[in-house]
């Protein structure tokens, strides 16, 4: 028997563009959480109250319309909006770079997510440290395809939902040998999940972010790099910048001074004028088609003198 979805439209005051606020959440083509077909997103999710599995459609340029399926449909749905971006405010960002501005101009529905599944940002961002994104999106693919629960609802072809703390604490090594995630990422995979539910509950006062990423950088193996990755997809922070990502350097220095930076505190001192929005100024100049970007190397640096 099909289960009936539960729907909810969300209308915004101003612009918002689901596909470009959203890409960001997911991990590659093939990604088992997230699917595209034709003008529809489909994610799958585990909320507090269970699995979901919910479909997303632009229907203008203020206004989402939702169904979802699962335990966790009711909890999804009610924080559909700020997965959307809705407490985003960019009425106070100045860009004041020609190539910011002028993406700025182009994308004025791009939105800075806050889904609040801290656990599903942390674990991906660490499968992705110090290694090509196509291998961390292939080892991401191969652990939910065999370790996640099947998406509720009638789905796409090999969704999958996001596989418990539990789960993640207790894979053996030879699993995550077979995902191709060695030794270091996956212990400290483990040691998030073993304190997923604290996470989560420190991580949820969007009053008190300063606290949450004190968490985070508690934990061994999760560093400044880690803890922005999450920042930008789970806690809705447009001020939170990747330092240590390899394309970080070549993005804002030829974006901003015209070469490439090579050090955190250059990138830093050319970003400074968009605090406290900097993340929406790195992703604005990663979306401008006047930046050319470098897609070599890994997602992260190989070697990090620091926590990432």
């Amino acid at each position: 028997m099909t289960m009936a979805p539960t729907h909810r439209t969300v209308a915004f005051p101003s612009p918002v563009d689901l596909d470009r606020t959203w890409s960001v959440l997911q991990r590659g083509p093939a990604d088992p959480t997230f699917r595209r077909n034709g003008r529809t997103i489909w994610r799958t999710s585990r909320m507090e109250s269970g699995p979901v599995t919910f479909a997303v459609v632009q229907r203008d340029r203020h206004t989402i319309d939702a169904e979802a399926w699962g335990p966790g449909s009711e909890e999804m749905l009610t924080t559909l909006p700020q997965a959307l971006g809705s407490d985003d405010d960019a009425s106070r960002f100045d860009p004041v770079h020609p190539a910011v501005a002028d993406a700025h101009r182009r994308f004025p529905g791009l939105r800075v997510p806050r889904t609040g599944r801290v656990l599903e940002a942390l674990i991906g961002a660490v499968i992705e440290q110090r290694v090509v994104g196509k291998d961390a999106f292939t080892s991401w693919r191969r652990l939910l395809l065999r370790h996640g629960d099947a998406a509720p609802g009638a789905t796409p072809d090999s969704m999958r939902v996001f596989p418990t703390p539990q789960t993640w604490a207790s894979l053996p090594s030879w699993e995550w040998h077979r995902a191709g995630v060695d030794p270091q990422r996956y212990r400290t995979a483990q040691a998030c999940a073993r304190v997923a539910p604290q996470l989560e509950r420190v991580c949820s006062r969007p009053d008190d972010r300063a606290a949450a990423y004190r968490a985070l950088r508690s934990i061994p193996g999760v560093g400044v790099w880690t803890a922005a990755e999450v920042g930008c997809r789970a806690l809705g922070d447009a001020d939170a910048v990747p330092f240590g990502d390899f394309h970080l350097g070549h993005l804002v220095g030829v974006g901003l001074v015209g070469r490439r930076l090579h050090h955190d505190d250059e990138i830093a001192e050319a970003l400074e004028p968009y605090r406290p929005q900097r993340y929406r100024a790195v992703r604005l100049l990663e979306l401008s088609p006047l930046v050319r970007l470098e897609r070599r190397g890994p997602r992260s640096p190989r070697v990090d003198h620091r926590a990432r």
